[in-house]
């Protein structure tokens, strides 16, 4: 009984992320990540953008979204993801052409009946070109990326950093400001991931979309405001060794932003919190995300 709560709990719920900020069986992409006007790039230029995020969950549902009742399930990681990003002053089709990169560190910690796990670890990189085009009264941005099995993985249970495959990843979206003054912005970003062959158990994950949105209103030119949220389904079956196959999985949240620019400092701070109301085998909990940019 043990072996098969341990096996619930950490195939469907927490196989390790290789951007690890939640529990997320199928995808690297961790959602929430991003928030207010998460469609809109910046302008030319260099960024150091750093995420801090935690996420904390003591339930983890079945597939009908309710709570599957696994003795003592808590469930807590924390990701410090730092990330570069260069947008050029070259166009491609009326857009700036940029690249940026990513590398998470992560800690994460399960507990199930009486099984225990905590792990410390570098998880995969991540890497895109992107092109970004600025109308106006929209933004429009488009990516095309890759995550890569650089951190340490393993055959689930486990709690380590890293998945063990190649993802291909497509980013589309778009922020649309409702007013001439662009005080007000509505953003949808889209971002689908095509898994490949997990190097541990030769299963090959089904593929993920994931959507993130935010409403918001500017206050005194360098206050924004709003509501953001995220959601993200498995929207194909594993294939491979039916011992690590998974079931589909969906999740969705929603919760307040706010966001600080220091103009003369050339500093940008947000700070969201999620609450996840809906999730379908997976866990269900509490995203904190702090994210500060700097200019250079």
């Amino acid at each position: 009984m043990k072996k098969l709560i341990v096996r619930f709990v950490l195939i469907l719920g927490f196989t390790a992320l290789a951007s690890a900020l939640q529990a997320q069986p199928t995808a690297h992409y961790v959602p929430g990540v991003e928030g207010i006007k998460a469609a809109t790039l910046p302008p030319p230029g260099w960024y150091v953008r750093d995420y801090s995020v935690a996420y904390f969950a003591d339930q983890l549902n079945s597939g009908s979204g309710n709570n599957a009742h696994v003795p003592n399930f808590q469930a807590f990681t924390y990701a410090n993801v730092p990330r570069v990003i260069w947008i050029t002053d070259t166009k491609l089709l009326g857009a700036n052409v940029g690249v940026d990169a990513l590398v998470p560190l992560v800690y994460q910690n399960v507990r199930a009946g009486g099984y225990s796990s905590g792990t410390f670890g570098v998880g995969d990189l991540f890497a895109e070109s992107t092109l970004s085009w600025h109308l106006q009264q929209f933004d429009f941005s488009t990516a095309l990326g890759v995550w890569m099995p650089t951190g340490e993985s393993a055959a689930p249970p486990t709690t380590r950093a890293g998945l063990g495959y190649w993802t291909p990843m497509w980013t589309g979206g778009a922020t649309w400001y409702a007013d001439e003054e662009k005080t007000w912005a509505v953003s949808a970003l889209c971002r689908y991931e095509l898994n490949t062959e997990q190097r541990d158990t030769h299963v090959t994950r089904g593929d993920a979309i994931t959507l993130e949105w935010g409403v918001s209103k500017t206050l005194q030119k360098v206050i924004d405001v709003g509501v953001v949220g995220y959601y993200q389904q498995k929207v194909s079956d594993d294939t491979g060794p039916s011992a690590f196959v998974t079931p589909q999985d969906r999740v969705a949240a929603a919760g307040p932003e706010i966001s600080v620019a220091f103009p003369k400092q050339m500093f940008f701070v947000s700070c969201r919190y999620l609450y996840e109301f809906v999730a379908e085998n997976r866990a269900q909990g509490h995203t904190i995300a702090l994210t500060l940019t700097k200019r250079f």
